[in-house]
């Protein structure tokens, strides 16, 4: 499976038109094979049923492609017993693709409880439905139908309910609807309103751990649910951010029973994200921070530095290396260089071998040695996030900020990563503001939490304001400017 996903990057407010103006950056792909997709997912699902409460409901979204496989991986880790529901979601405004197949015009939803008392609320439907009824007559004993002037049976009409089924017709997004925000797994609002209200109650925590735009988070504000979402993309990250401020703003002081709305929210950053975030620069990332002389063909070692083979290991840097990973990495080993090696020096090294991950299983260099143990290996293990914990997998963004005649004012921000790629020099730049996605301030940062009571994100083609008035009382003040790749740079002063 190889699936990419660009967005268009380019400068606000920028009438001119040339290739120093804009450029489509990768935003996140899908490189693996189907068995390590697979295995991805069955690691994650492992996670989540462990944070699930014994309450409460796991719901997939799938396509026809996957919805089989991913079934029985939820039936191993769930128990074939606790499979609740697999629900159709039809989408008949879906446009046609032609061909010689018939078009998909429905994906799938499966429903999984931990074995608890699971939480159901049923979403009821109003149904018209017609009863016949015998008036209560009887002639000779006998009940008889009421009928009318024409000599026809009567009915009685009345109004009642009926559950949901589990086919649920609810539209794909208009493209100029209300909600879309031009994320391109963006799923209808109407769709998680079904989920949450079905399977949470109020103020219950709902988690979505592929969050995209962010339409679980925005649902469960406007429902009165807690929330928690998650996502290696940055621009899903700052997609999500805007749409939830936006809700909060609109929400704000809302009743749901006699509390408020969740409508605060706070946003982290986990792990070593600028390498995490994109598998598929990760590699390239790493040999070029390392000074990895990098080989383009070989199939089996990623590079060589200062006369060592370099292997990274897993192959998508996205989570610890583990003993299962180097298998496929021996078994690819040249071993008839080996033996010539073994053979014309035999009290020397075959192989010289650093191997590179963010994180790995205790004795990882022992497994591989004990792998080779017919020959005589140099092995060493490089855990960037231990090791080479100082290392700067990006060019850090420049910025300055200043309390002038009480207002705060960001006099610079010069995003080199962004510019770097936008071939802009400093002298270049006429208003760093084009470079500006948006500008968070909190006047009273506690050194912890950035809680902002500014947040400036313009729609489009405006430009952040860059001066901003400052309350009597404040004290230490951050300052939190994203840039147009969702890259952030932090800032703080104090009102002396």
């Amino acid at each position: 499976m190889w699936l990419n996903r660009y967005k268009k990057i380019k400068l606000k407010n920028n009438e001119v038109t040339n290739d120093r103006t804009a450029f489509e950056e990768k935003q996140y792909g899908d490189i693996w094979t189907n068995d390590e997709y697979l295995q991805f997912m069955f690691e994650r699902i492992v996670i989540i049923r462990e944070l699930l409460s014994s309450n409460g409901t796991c719901v997939i979204h799938l396509d026809s492609s996957k919805v089989h496989l991913l079934r029985c991986i939820f039936d191993e880790v769930f128990g074939k017993n606790n499979f609740k529901n697999e629900i159709i979601w039809f989408y008949e405004n879906k446009l046609g693709t032609g061909g010689n197949t018939i078009d998909s015009r429905h994906d799938t939803l499966l429903a999984y409880c931990k074995g608890g008392t699971q939480t159901y609320n049923a979403i009821l439907l109003p149904v018209k439905t017609i009863k016949q009824q015998p008036v209560t007559q009887k002639i000779d004993g006998k009940r008889v139908w009421l009928k009318d002037d024409q000599g026809k049976n009567l009915y009685q009409e009345s109004n009642s309910v009926r559950p949901l089924g589990d086919v649920w017709m609810i539209p794909i997004i208009n493209p100029v609807a209300n909600e879309r925000t031009g994320y391109p797994t963006q799923k209808p609002e109407a769709l998680l309103e079904n989920i949450i209200h079905t399977w949470t109650n109020l103020y219950d925590l709902v988690f979505d751990c592929f969050m995209g735009s962010g339409t679980t988070q925005s649902v469960a504000m406007k429902l009165g649910r807690r929330f928690l979402g998650a996502d290696i993309n940055l621009g899903a990250i700052e997609t999500t951010t805007k749409r939830l401020i936006k809700i909060a703003k609109e929400n704000k002081d809302t009743l749901i029973g006699d509390k408020t709305l969740y409508t605060s929210f706070e946003v982290y950053n986990v792990n070593n994200y600028d390498i995490f975030r994109n598998p598929l620069e990760a590699r390239k990332i790493l040999l070029e921070t390392l000074e990895v002389e990098p080989f383009e063909s070989s199939s089996v070692y990623d590079g060589e530095k200062d006369g060592r083979m370099v292997k990274i290991i897993p192959e998508n840097v996205n989570r610890i290396a583990s003993k299962a990973d180097i298998d496929g990495f021996i078994s690819n080993l040249p071993y008839k260089i080996f033996e010539r090696k073994k053979e014309e020096n035999p009290g020397e090294p075959v192989l010289k071998l650093t191997v590179v991950c963010m994180g790995h299983e205790a004795d990882l260099a022992a497994a591989i040695k004990q792998a080779l143990h017919n020959y005589k290996v140099d092995v060493e293990v490089m855990d960037v996030l231990t090791d080479r914990k100082d290392l700067q997998f990006k060019r850090e963004a420049e910025g300055e900020i200043a309390i002038e005649k009480g207002k705060l004012v960001v006099k610079s921000f010069y995003p080199l990563n962004l510019m770097q790629k936008l071939s802009l020099q400093k002298e270049n730049v006429d208003d760093w503001r084009q470079l500006v996605e948006s500008i968070k301030v909190d006047f009273f940062y506690d050194g912890a939490v950035l809680s902002p009571e500014v947040i400036d994100a313009p729609e489009k083609n405006e430009l952040v304001k860059g001066i901003y008035e400052i309350p009597k009382d404040a004290g230490k003040i951050k300052v939190k400017i994203t840039d147009l790749l969702s890259e952030s740079l932090e800032l703080e002063t104090e009102v002396k």
